[in-house]
């Protein structure tokens, strides 16, 4: 049977980026009650800091190092929470389960009451953790105090599940070298600059992780992140944007804050992933309070 720990740790050895490599370093594997079939089965994350609560909710076919360089700027004022999602990075993929946002909700839950408890905690959702940190803040209302939410995916839009084999052809589409390079350059707003192999390692290196091609199939199947929009959660929630986002348009950047309604900031120079090329801004607008 495949060790999830060890395999992770023997990857890690081989990271390039040193703020990769310092929140690596920070992962701790637990058992998750109602999630884990055993105490063989844990699950990680990245734990680092002190202070109120935050949890960080990465995007679509990425991992917990996706908040490598935002962690410096929050870690002495929050103790950060970072998991994996479910059915992605270097998760567990237990056979026989469902890959899909219901699951991911479970497992965060999950997650919050084994290391939190009753306390509250804050949300940071980058992409489609947006999208899934709107999801969470309904289900588990009375603990989320606000959401910071960072170029938002599936706030509109519909679930579109993916039939066979046009599931595993988006697997082997996105396995694909060049096109995982492509996505990573697409993501930042200064690719010539800010965009080697650091970076192209991260993008990629929970790819060989086993169960990767299956729960990836298994959650195209059932339709993904979509429509999390509504009811708006009665939390504060602020979005920052970026002003070149070459992911999400200016046409579904208007439908999202249509229906959020909240304060919003479009960040200058700025691609895809805020917390990556702005971490800093991300950071301020956090620090500060908003209603």
């Amino acid at each position: 049977m495949y060790n999830y720990e060890e395999g992770f740790n023997k990857t890690i050895e081989n990271l390039l980026d040193p703020y990769a490599k310092s929140l690596a370093r920070k992962v701790e594997w637990f058992y998750l009650e109602g999630i884990s079939s055993d105490y063989n089965q844990q699950y990680p994350i990245a734990i680092t800091g002190k202070g109120s609560p935050v949890l960080l909710i990465h995007g679509f076919d990425s991992c917990f190092l996706e908040f490598r360089r935002l962690v410096s700027y929050l870690e002495s004022s929050h103790k950060l929470i970072i998991p994996d999602l479910y059915g992605f990075g270097f998760c567990p993929r237990p056979e026989n389960t469902q890959y899909g946002i219901n699951k991911i909700i479970e497992h965060l839950e999950a997650v919050i009451e084994s290391i939190v408890g009753d306390s509250s905690i804050g949300l940071i959702g980058a992409s489609m953790g947006g999208g899934i940190a709107i999801e969470l803040a309904r289900k588990v209302n009375s603990k989320i105090d606000r959401l910071l939410l960072l170029s938002p995916a599936g706030i509109i839009g519909k679930v579109k599940p993916l039939p066979r084999p046009l599931d595993q052809l988006g697997v082997c589409i996105l396995k694909n070298k060049f096109v995982r390079k492509q996505l990573c350059i697409k993501a930042f707003a200064n690719p010539t600059k800010d965009v080697g192999v650091q970076e192209q390692q991260i993008a990629s290196i929970h790819i060989n992780v086993p169960g990767w091609s299956s729960s990836l199939a298994a959650f195209a199947r059932s339709g993904g992140v979509a429509n999390c929009g509504k009811p708006v959660p009665n939390q504060p929630i602020k979005v920052i944007w970026g002003d070149k986002d070459k992911i999400l348009n200016k046409e579904i950047k208007e439908s999202s804050m249509k229906i959020l309604k909240c304060e919003y900031e479009e960040i200058p120079e700025c691609g895809h992933l805020p917390h990556l090329d702005v971490p800093e801004v991300v950071a301020t607008n956090w620090l500060k309070k908003w209603k």
